[in-house]
């Protein structure tokens, strides 16, 4: 009697289905993301130290632009140096998310076009890689904080809820750019024009609370001004204070962009294979 079983892998036929299969590979997703992590500081001069060295660097340049040259104020009583280094991690974490996951597909066409998995895997693996980075560089937040005698209050423990806002807004927009970067290569060189081009219309140099009071809800219509708001907020304690209707709206956006986003991939994920 012939025993022997044979293994069939197929994609899930139901949506629901779909998110069964999501779980059924989750070790994949740890795989991918402990892979891209080696790749990136593998082999390097400077490794991890690259992301200390980056923010910091930004950060001195920001604060001499906008607190030295512009004489633009900090929020009450922070110094500089924490306000632009507040909104730094957050815009660090979501900007290298956005170049990671725009080439996720892309970089891992032979995966892709041999195997069926939840392509979905590929691009949120490639957030935690921007995660990562955004872990370390909280080691020169601390460093700030303990330089300037700068200790936080109770909104510090609200830090995770903002975080997982920016881990949403990363991922909805990660995978936007990675199904229209397989079937539009173009946005490969366009990428990183939207990451710059977002650094300064983003309130990172300077405080939001700067914008004229009628422009600031249209100026909230950029989800990462509710992000950068909100951890600034859970940082400065009460030298930070959170425009509601803009950080509503940009919350309504953020919601509006992980859905749309999910929706978009989905419907362009059967023709990966194919495409790229």
């Amino acid at each position: 009697m012939n025993s022997s079983k044979e293994l069939v892998i197929e994609a899930g036929r139901t949506e629901s289905q779909y998110w069964k299969d999501l779980w059924k590979y989750r070790e994949l997703f740890y795989f991918l993301a402990w892979r891209d992590i080696l790749v990136r500081y593998k082999q390097t001069v400077i490794g991890m130290a690259w992301a200390l060295i980056r923010p910091f660097l930004t950060m001195v340049v920001f604060t001499f632009v906008f607190s030295t040259l512009a004489k633009l104020p900090s929020e009450g009583n922070a110094p500089y140096p924490i306000l632009v280094f507040a909104a730094l991690l957050p815009w660090q974490f979501f900007s290298g998310a956005l170049s990671e996951c725009s080439n996720s597909l892309v970089n891992n066409a032979n995966l892709l076009s041999k195997v069926y998995f939840p392509r979905l895997i590929v691009p949120t693996s490639a957030v935690i890689v921007s995660f990562v980075d955004f872990m370390i560089s909280g080691i020169i937040l601390l460093g700030l904080m303990a330089y300037y005698n700068f200790i936080p209050d109770w909104r510090i423990l609200t830090l995770p809820l903002f975080i997982m806002i920016a881990f949403a807004a990363s991922i909805g927009a990660g995978l936007w750019l990675a199904a229209l970067t397989v079937e539009y290569r173009d946005f490969r060189v366009i990428v990183p024009f939207i990451v710059q081009f977002g650094l300064y219309v983003s309130p990172v140099g300077f405080s939001s609370s700067k914008i004229p009071e009628q422009w600031r809800l249209l100026y909230s219509l950029n989800p990462m001004v509710g992000v950068i708001d909100g951890f600034r907020w859970a940082i400065l304690h009460g030298s930070a204070q959170i425009y509601i209707p803009g950080f509503a709206l940009s919350l309504v956006i953020v919601a509006l962009l992980l859905w749309s986003g999910i929706w978009y991939f989905r419907k362009m994920e059967r023709t990966f294979a194919d495409v790229i």
